[in-house]
């Protein structure tokens, strides 16, 4: 009976670290106007996708007061949510997004430590 191998876990990360900086993410950000806790969570979300994502985000800012529907249908409860659509699983995350490490961590940009 031949050994089974054991897999490489440098090699996988490094597998899972180059798909990772090739998948698209699709955002929706829900906001109330412009709100200073909106405005902010859009400047923060703006930063994130300029540097960590780096044209591989797909952001969508929606007023919830001009369209409600869509914040009904996504059962959105409190602004401004942030909601990643893709890469799965989907993730929602609530506030003005100024937490960077944790939302880089939620949207799965960083490890954890």
């Amino acid at each position: 009976m031949k050994p089974k191998k054991v897999k490489d876990s440098t090699k996988l990360f490094e597998r899972g670290l180059k798909k990772s900086l090739k998948e698209k993410y699709v955002l929706r950000l829900y906001v109330t106007g412009m709100t200073p806790k909106s405005t902010r969570a859009v400047e923060n979300l703006k930063k994130i996708c300029d540097g960590d994502l780096q044209g591989r985000c797909d952001l969508e800012v929606i007023d919830i007061y001009q369209r409600p529907l869509l914040a009904e249908g996504e059962q959105i409860i409190a602004v401004p949510t942030l909601i990643k659509k893709l890469p799965l699983p989907v993730r929602k995350f609530i506030g003005d997004l100024s937490n960077t490490e944790q939302i880089l961590l939620g949207l799965d940009l960083r490890a954890k430590k």
